[in-house]
């Protein structure tokens, strides 16, 4: 389910319970709403708020952690694909096709992931459709290395792209998955409804009151979509930059 989809959801049942705290309180009778029973509801609604708050706080965090974690693995990936295009530089001529196929590689993977960077990269394709789908790690195996500088390198050259690998792998790994249970985002929603059930039953009704009462579910609820956005980093409308791979693009478009 999208993140907009559980917005409106929240936003739905939240304001839903305002709505509904108020119908309950045309039903009841006063001495249901004597100062004890206001006194009680409040002390409810105050433990209540804190739970969802302190629940609240560390579903940002999570989710926070989780976009701060993509965007450093994003530049991590970013300076070891320019270190591996130096490296096989450095190795000499013979090369030029791996380095070739890791520029396309690294583009296609800027166009799938932010489509709306084509035009920033449409300058730098070059050769695209040859051996777009190539892998370079079997053009780096095909190397015969020379001399000890070269076997230098060439171990050094897949090295760095065993761990481009493995970054890339833990990024594929990390899509689709939340960084928290959904149970936990559905408990939450529900304690604001009943937060959000007690205002309405403690208040009268008037436009002031809904008016402020709408904006406040329309805050709790832009919340959530807030975190669900951070723990997709590369999807919504919330994305980690793609600024590290661009870097290395120009870099070894050079």
């Amino acid at each position: 389910m999208s993140p907009i989809a559980i917005f409106l959801i929240a936003f739905t049942t939240i304001f839903g319970g305002t709505l509904l705290g108020m119908y309950l309180r045309t039903l009841l009778s006063e001495h249901h709403l004597s100062a004890d029973s206001r006194d009680v509801m409040k002390m409810g609604t105050d433990m209540l708020a804190t739970m969802a708050a302190i629940v609240l706080g560390l579903l940002i965090t999570s989710a926070k952690g989780t976009f701060d974690s993509m965007n450093s693995e994003l530049k991590q990936t970013g300076l070891k694909i320019v270190m591996l295009d130096s490296t096989l530089a450095r190795y000499g001529p013979e090369t030029r096709e791996a380095r070739d196929i890791l520029r396309r590689a690294l583009i296609a993977s800027i166009e799938r992931t932010w489509p709306e960077e084509k035009n920033a990269i449409a300058a730098k394709k070059v050769g695209q459709a040859e051996s777009g789908t190539e892998d370079i790690e079997e053009k780096l195996r095909q190397l015969t290395p020379r001399n000890d500088d070269q076997r230098r390198l060439h171990s050094q050259a897949l090295q760095i792209r065993a761990e481009i690998n493995d970054t890339r792998w833990l990024l594929s790994q990390q899509l689709g998955q939340r960084s928290f249970p959904m149970p936990l985002l559905v408990l939450l929603v529900s304690w604001l409804a009943i937060i959000f059930s007690s205002f309405g039953l403690l208040t009268s009704r008037n436009t002031t009151v809904i008016a402020v009462l709408f904006v406040c579910a329309l805050a709790a609820s832009g919340s959530l979509f807030l975190i669900l956005e951070l723990d997709h980093p590369l999807g919504g409308l919330i994305k980690v930059s793609c600024a590290p791979l661009l870097n290395a693009l120009a870099h070894i478009s050079q």
